[in-house]
């Protein structure tokens, strides 16, 4: 209730953003059918810097009743609720910093630390990584974060691959053609590996010193041995590449080095990367 149940509501909000399942009970709403939100093999936080909140001292029984155990957050480890849960957490008696020690201010700052430092217990004590994290937070600067290239490459038919014996117009048909239009290709030999990268900055150069004779082998002008990254990379660090490397796209291979994708500037623009 009150102030304890602010820092319930953002517990609970912790809790399922690490994947584990959870819900704000209101105690007073509780007893007026929002019991139905507990099951069995849940937990009970129960959150009270007096221990003596009446609302919930009024579920303890219920709780008994369902055999669902409760935890206490609570400043006083001989109030009722301490003795009615099976396992206490104790924060110690608090001095508020109100001047009349009454306003809760220093108790709730305490149960919103411990109750920060059992979530994050939790989260060790169980399997949840990057991945996990970023499927439960897709959108703002969280899912960004954590976000891989594979999500956000192109591929399949928006992959541009022209091979090495094709000649420089093939290439740049395939530029030209490619949906998306990224502005460069990715040269592979027949076995699908990345040998190089024609880019639009490589045909304006070639142009601009003369050389306009399109029906040589593009593997004579690509650009040899080009910086690439792995599906797996996060796409903060190929962001970062690109603008170190002044580069436009980045092509992606697998562990083998086959040219799985292609990561365009366009597609971090559209991402909000940059």
């Amino acid at each position: 209730m009150g102030k304890a149940g602010h820092i319930g509501q953002k517990l609970s909000s912790t809790l399922a953003s690490t994947g584990i399942r959870s819900v704000f009970l209101h105690p007073a709403e509780a007893v007026h059918g929002d019991l139905g939100r507990v099951g069995a093999g849940d937990v009970i936080l129960a959150l009270s810097n007096s221990g003596s909140t009446e609302e919930l001292l009024r579920l303890l029984p219920l709780f008994k009743r369902m055999g669902t155990p409760v935890v206490a957050l609570t400043g006083d480890a001989d109030s009722p609720l301490a003795k009615g849960a099976e396992v206490v957490l104790d924060i110690g008696r608090i001095e508020e910093a109100c001047p009349m020690g009454l306003v809760p201010t220093a108790s709730t700052a305490a149960l919103h630390a411990v109750g920060d430092a059992l979530a994050m217990t939790l989260l060790r004590s169980r399997p949840f990584g990057r991945d996990d994290y970023a499927l439960l937070h897709p959108g703002g600067k969280l899912g960004r974060s954590v976000l891989r290239v594979f999500e956000l490459m192109r591929t399949g038919p928006a992959n541009p691959l022209v091979l090495d014996t094709a000649r420089l117009s093939q290439a740049v048909v395939v530029m030209t053609n490619t949906p998306g239009r990224p502005g460069a290709a990715c040269v592979v030999d027949r076995d699908g590996k990345l040998e190089g990268i024609f880019t639009d900055g490589d045909l304006r150069r070639l142009v601009e010193r003369g050389h306009t004779d399109f029906e040589v082998p593009v593997r004579q002008v690509m650009g040899k041995r080009p910086r690439c990254i792995t599906p797996d990379t996060l796409v903060l660090t190929a962001a970062t590449q690109m603008r170190e490397l002044r580069v436009d796209q980045l092509p992606v291979v697998d562990v083998e080095g086959r040219a799985v994708g292609l990561l365009d500037v366009q597609d971090l623009l559209a991402a909000k990367f940059v």
